[in-house]
C-alpha cells in the first residue's frame, strides 16, 4: 500500500514532515502497546491503513474553508482519528477525552514525542465533560466506541449549533443509525448524509455517519451513563 497516493485521493499531500510524525507514532505506538493494551493491530502495514488512514477518512466529512475549527475526539484509545487528523491538518484543534487516565497519559506524552501542538487530552467521561463544554466544538467525532443510539447522547450534547457529529463506523452503521434515529432526534440532530468508503486491499467497507446540530439538546442529556447504556433513547 502507497499510503501517500491513498492520501492523495483524499486531497491530502504527504509532506516529508507529515510522513517523519507518522513513522514516530508508529514506533511509539508499538513500543507503549508491548506493556499496555492499545491495539490488537500492530503490524506495520495494517497500521498504516486500519489505523492511519482508515483514521483520515474523517475529512471527507469535515468542511472548513481552510479556516481553523475545534474538534473533539470522543474515546479516543490510541489516538484515533485525531492525531492522524492532526497531523496532516492544521487547523484542525483538537480535543481527545478517554475515561481511561494511562492512555490519556500515553497521548500526550506521543503528542510531545512526535512534535505537534494542536492537540490536547484530557482524562474525562463524555457526560461529565458535557457539563463544562456544553455546544462548544465545532465537530465531535467517535471512532467504534458504542451504538450510535448510546454515541449520540454521548456526543451531540457537545456540539455547537451547525456543528457536526461524526460517527465513524464499520459496515453495520446504516443498521446502527435506523436503531438510533429517535435518539438523534431527541437530542437536536438531524442527519445529513452517509459516506461511504473502502480500505484498500479489500480490507473492509466503512460507513461515515454525518450529523447535523440543528437545535439545542436538552439540559436532561447526557445522562449518567448507566442509564444511557441501560436505557438508550
Amino acid at each position: 500500500m502507497d499510503f501517500k497516493s491513498e492520501l492523495e485521493k483524499l486531497n491530502i499531500n504527504l509532506t516529508d514532515e507529515m510522513k517523519n510524525k507518522f513513522e514516530l507514532y508508529y514506533s511509539k505506538l508499538v513500543e507503549v502497546n508491548s506493556y499496555m493494551n492499545l491495539t490488537a493491530i500492530t503490524e506495520y502495514d495494517e497500521v498504516y491503513i486500519k489505523h492511519f488512514l482508515d483514521s483520515l477518512f474523517i475529512t471527507k466529512a469535515i468542511n472548513n474553508n481552510n479556516n481553523p475549527y475545534a474538534i473533539l475526539d470522543v474515546g479516543s484509545g490510541a489516538g484515533f482519528p485525531s492525531i492522524p487528523l492532526a497531523i496532516v491538518d492544521k487547523n484542525a484543534n483538537v480535543t481527545i477525552i478517554d475515561a481511561l487516565n494511562k492512555r490519556i497519559n500515553f497521548l500526550n506524552d506521543l503528542v510531545k514525542y512526535i512534535g505537534i501542538n494542536n492537540v490536547i487530552a484530557y482524562h474525562k467521561r463524555a457526560e461529565e465533560y458535557a457539563v463544562e463544554k456544553r455546544e462548544s466544538f465545532d465537530y465531535v467525532t467517535a471512532r467504534a466506541v458504542a451504538r450510535l443510539n448510546v454515541l449520540s447522547e454521548l456526543c451531540l450534547p457537545l456540539v455547537k449549533i451547525g456543528g457536526y457529529f461524526i460517527a465513524m463506523k464499520g459496515q453495520g452503521g446504516k443498521e446502527e443509525l435506523d436503531e438510533a434515529m429517535n435518539a438523534v432526534k431527541i437530542l437536536g440532530g438531524s442527519v445529513e448524509r452517509i459516506i461511504e468508503v473502502s480500505l484498500p486491499d479489500d480490507l473492509g467497507k466503512r460507513e461515515i455517519i454525518l450529523i447535523k446540530k440543528i437545535k439545542p439538546t436538552s439540559n436532561k442529556y447526557p445522562r449518567e451513563f448507566k442509564k444511557i447504556k441501560e436505557r438508550p433513547l
